[in-house]
């Protein structure tokens, strides 16, 4: 059984998505063509989201490596990427078991009307393999890394249950959450950071949402421009020729283009399947919602997240060069970044300048972090049989670098049976308040 949940999810999200989004489709009432179309053009939608991903990064990447070089810089931890890391966290029996736990523990949830998302994206309970395989390294102790994966997808859910609404609000995704183990913690790290914004004299004053910028710079404010500008910096940056700076401007151009069409086609095909489930839910439990839990890819094309993004790139570089102690190389998951601050965007409203500083912030902390933790991200990639391409150390920023992958690994380093229990049972209280207390105030405003 755990094999075939094993081939079944190595498929990967452009097939395993649709298939899932027409079983739903049909359990949930849909008639089967319009299942089937849904399943499809989702498939389509996360193929070219994917291709202008890859574009970036091919893009991105090169760029990276030249201004590396070209600045002499000496960093020995590697930035592998995200794919690397999932490879990792799905290489083991522990992280295997990700999926069912998650399939498991998510339908209990919803059962006990202690969520409301209904978790679609299986691909992305990576994110709790790999840091249970963490937890696992320093203790060595299989229900320890079974416990983690358990407190730590309690916590994410509660974490898609509180950003819902914002993800309405911001993004006009209706129903629709981002349980994304890359994503979600960054809306936490947000919050605190909004709140001292508001309070710095001038600072909270500055208008820099993708509109303002538009209406003030003109034809330089679009995301096109925009991209190109960006684009064009960073291959002066990396010392290329005339060609291949206009060829990274016009490719980084194409990415603020293609993107939120990429995204316009996945929402298409979620948009029956997110209605049906809450007609669905509303038949049998009425007064309760039901948010459909998927990848945070649908946000990464909004222009204000492209926009941040891009400029936080050359940035997160110069932050390595220059905080001390740091032995993180960024690479691989340079093109993760929006990612990384789609939701601190969308706590910023979408705010430029802020999601700039606030994720300069953000990018500060995940340096350390994955500085830090690289012996045990190596440590797991080996226990996983990876090929380490020759390097000593590894990491990956997009999750060896959260504050969640800080706070499991600090807690599997003392007490770890005792720390897991309170991650888990705050998690459990704060699904409980979100979703019994807070949710009958709700229903009852609306009576």
């Amino acid at each position: 059984m755990l094999e075939l949940f094993q081939k079944f999810v190595d498929l990967g999200a452009i097939v395993v998505l649709p298939i899932l989004i027409f079983i739903f489709g049909m359990i949930l009432g849909t008639k089967a063509k319009k299942s089937f179309t849904s399943g499809i053009i989702v498939g389509v939608g996360f193929v070219g989201l994917n291709m202008v991903i890859d574009l970036l990064g091919n893009s991105l990447g090169p760029a990276a490596q030249q201004m590396v070089e070209r600045f002499g810089l000496n960093l020995t931890t590697i930035d592998v990427g995200w794919p690397a890391a999932a490879a990792i966290s799905y290489g083991t029996v522990l992280g295997s078991l990700a999926i069912p736990i998650g399939i498991g523990l998510n339908i209990i949830l919803l059962f006990l009307g202690l969520t409301k998302t209904l978790m679609v994206d299986m691909w992305n309970f990576w994110h709790a393999a790999f840091v249970a395989s963490l937890v696992y390294a320093i203790t060595q102790d299989f229900a320890l890394g079974i416990y983690a994966t358990i407190a730590y997808l309690t916590m994410i859910y509660l974490l898609a249950d509180i950003i819902a609404p914002r993800i309405e609000k911001f993004y006009g995704f209706p129903n629709i959450t981002f349980p994304h183990g890359t994503s979600a913690p960054g809306f936490l790290f947000a919050l605190p950071l909004n709140w001292i914004f508001e309070r710095i004299p001038g600072f909270n004053k500055i208008e820099a949402d993708p509109e303002t910028v538009q209406k003030k710079f003109g034809v330089f404010g679009e995301s096109t421009v925009l991209g190109l500008i960006i684009g064009l910096g960073m291959g002066i940056l990396a010392g290329y020729d005339l060609g291949g700076i206009l060829q990274l401007g016009v490719k980084t151009s194409a990415v603020m283009v293609l993107m939120p069409r990429m995204v316009s086609l996945l929402m298409e095909g979620l948009a029956p399947i997110s209605e049906a489930a809450n007609t669905f839910v509303q038949k049998r439990f009425p007064g309760r919602e039901v948010n459909i839990g998927m990848d945070s890819a649908l946000s990464v094309g909004h222009p204000a997240v492209l926009s941040s993004s891009l400029l936080l790139v050359p940035i997160t570089i110069l932050l390595a060069v220059i905080l001390p102690g740091n032995t993180t190389l960024p690479f691989g998951d340079l093109a993760t970044i929006p990612f990384v601050v789609c939701l601190m965007s969308a706590v910023f409203n979408g705010n430029i300048v802020r999601t700039v500083v606030g994720g300069s912030i953000y990018m500060t902390t995940i340096l350390y972090i994955t500085s830090w933790a690289s012996p045990l991200v190596t440590m797991a990639a080996k226990a996983a049989k990876f090929d380490l391409g020759g390097n000593k150390s590894i990491t990956a920023m997009a999750e060896g670098g959260l504050w969640p992958t800080w706070l499991f690994i600090m807690s599997g380093k003392h007490m770890p049976w005792l720390m897991l229990s309170i991650i888990f049972v705050v998690s459990l209280a704060g699904l409980y308040y979100v979703n019994k207390i807070k949710g009958k105030k709700k229903l009852r405003s609306k009576k």
